[in-house]
């Protein structure tokens, strides 16, 4: 059930629904998004110099497109420069108005951060909050068509009401001031379908010229259907993408996310980090400037392998002297690209059983809504699930483990999920050796059927109500195509948790329909029916989860 759905209907006002529909967890600086990457001092210098001057131009409204691949460092640029905005002022005399007018970050791993129909919402709030002069406009709009907070509302009616009509309301107040700023992170962590709308709707906003002055900040990666809306001619001139070559003094002739400045950054990351270990370990020896560049050279200007590295060696349960020995020697000759999983491979194969590591891992990355250990434990049953704790807690260095066992655990990183979609990714010789290894979208649906079954009623009503669908299918007669044509409809669209429950009990296997009766099949995703020869009773087309049905048998 959506928050849309939940709404009291009562005198609550528009304002504290549109607080209901903002979702807090999208903010750059949320609790739920601990811990916050962020560049660290001294790093990023010319990219971050190269961004902030973009956004203090008060000529014209840009789209700054700052992409890359997996753990480059996308989220910190986009959290420091969030971070920043929000400390400065939109003139010296304010005392409330930021620079910062929004953030969004979005997240596949919550419902509510994966798609854009909560967008424009939680701008709208945060922008109300930071510039409290437009918070009457945005009641306004709300109380003018109140569904326009329902998150399946038009994107388009959603960004006129909530988005352009406060920053239009906004003009006559911010001329001659600096620009405010939003920012989106990771939008290819957004379900697709309407990336390319909402790029294009940023874009209506951002060429309108009596709207004020205003510069969004994006980040993604270089995924193609993202550059294909980006990229398009209405888009062009608005858009100022990073990498690209810059000018200027003090500037790099090259700024971007990866380019060879980034070397000397992780190396004062790896230092920085290993002066705070020997800072609670005293008898750990700081390494040598010539371990800290291999280690630098193994992370491949990638930030995420270097903050994986760390958590590798200082883990808090293993001797982070032997953890370091261990990456010391990774080959320094890895492909472009798969530095991370190189790593990764190197954590699986120090685990007491890296196969059944790999699984759990792959369970954790593949579920939509995180849950706990002992939920994920539950839901494997007794043999998949088996000491999922143990082998967890050994992956800690790419798994978020919370103290709180109730809590619900998450990768650290969404590269994580990219190495486990696709198991030739994992080079761990256990892992390869495996002959069939099961997807873990199959094994969480085959898990979950089986809990689910295990609670079935022992009642007779499912098989009741079977034997009635049974009864229907007799009584029609074979000669009359319109009570046929009648029946199959009945038949091949049943309801959901018909279809459901008769899958429940294929799959208990304890209980069989009656003699003479079948149950549905499944073939490409839809139920299969067909008539038995003469015309009594009803075969499918396959049998459950693409099984075929034996022959002669009837149920």
């Amino acid at each position: 059930m959506s928050d849309w759905d939940q709404f009291p209907q009562s005198s609550e006002g528009p304002w504290e629904k549109l607080a209901r529909v903002a979702v807090p967890g999208a903010a750059f600086d949320s609790p739920e998004r601990q811990p916050h990457p962020k560049c660290l001092e001294g790093t990023r210098k010319d990219l971050l110099k190269c961004i902030y001057g973009l956004l203090d131009d008060r000529k014209k409204s840009r789209l700054i497109w700052l992409h890359g691949t997996a753990g480059v460092g996308k989220s910190a640029v986009a959290f420091t420069v969030a971070e920043r905005m929000r400390d400065l002022k939109v003139t010296k005399e304010t005392n409330v108005e930021t620079r910062l007018a929004g953030t969004f970050f979005f997240s596949r791993k919550h419902t509510n951060r994966s798609t854009t129909g909560h967008l424009f919402a939680t701008l709208a709030y945060q922008l109300a909050r930071n510039f409290p002069s437009v918070r009457n406009d945005v009641n306004r709009a709300i109380r003018e068509n109140p569904a326009v907070l329902n998150p399946n509302q038009s994107l388009r009616d959603q960004m006129m009401a909530l988005f352009r009509q406060p920053l239009w309301h906004l003009e006559c107040r911010q001329r001659e001031n600096l620009p405010p700023v939003f920012v989106v992170d990771a939008l290819d962590e957004c379900k697709p379908e309407t990336v390319g709308d909402l790029i294009f709707l940023l874009g209506q906003v951002l060429r309108n010229p009596n709207l004020p002055v205003i510069h969004i900040l994006l980040t993604s990666r270089s995924e193609d259907h993202i550059r294909a809306a980006i990229q398009k001619d209405e888009m062009r001139p608005l858009v100022y993408e990073i990498p690209v070559n810059t000018s200027g003094e003090g500037i790099a002739a090259t700024i971007s996310l990866d380019g060879a400045d980034v070397d000397n950054d992780i190396c004062m990351f790896l230092q920085h980090s290993f002066t705070e270990l020997q800072s609670r370990r005293p008898d750990f020896p700081q390494p040598t400037a010539h371990e800290l560049e291999l280690l630098a050279s193994r992370a491949g200007r990638r930030f995420i392998v270097a903050s994986t590295m760390m958590k590798f060696i200082d883990d808090g349960y293993n001797d982070p002297r032997n953890r370091l020995e261990l990456l010391l020697r990774l080959t320094s000759e890895l492909l472009p690209g798969t530095e991370v999983y190189k790593l990764y491979d190197r954590i699986l194969s120090t685990c007491a059983d890296p196969v059944r590591a790999h699984l759990h891992l792959s369970i954790v990355a593949a579920l939509a809504d995180p849950l706990p250990i002992s939920q994920i434990s539950k839901l494997l049953g007794p043999g998949q699930g088996k000491d999922v704790e143990a082998t967890l807690v050994q992956l800690r260095s790419i798994v978020d483990i919370p103290t709180n066992s109730n809590l619900p655990l998450n990768i650290y990183h969404s590269s994580v999920r990219d190495y486990v979609s696709d198991p030739s990714n994992c080079k761990v010789p256990q892992v390869q050796s495996q002959q069939c290894i099961m997807s873990p979208h199959s094994l969480l649906a085959e898990s979950s059927f089986s809990l689910m079954a295990r609670d079935i009623p022992k009642s007779t009503a499912l098989l009741d109500a079977l034997s009635e669908l049974k009864g229907h299918n007799q009584a029609t007669q074979t000669d009359d195509p319109k009570s046929l044509q009648q029946s199959l409809a009945f038949v091949v669209e049943p309801p959901e948790p018909l279809k459901i429950l008769v899958g429940l009990l294929w799959l208990r296997g304890a209980r069989r329909p009656k003699a003479g009766m079948t149950i549905c099949g499944h073939r490409g995703g839809k139920t299969g029916w067909r008539p038995r020869a003469g015309g009594v009773g009803w075969k499918p087309t396959r049998g459950m989860f693409g099984c075929r049905p034996r022959e002669g048998k009837s149920g």
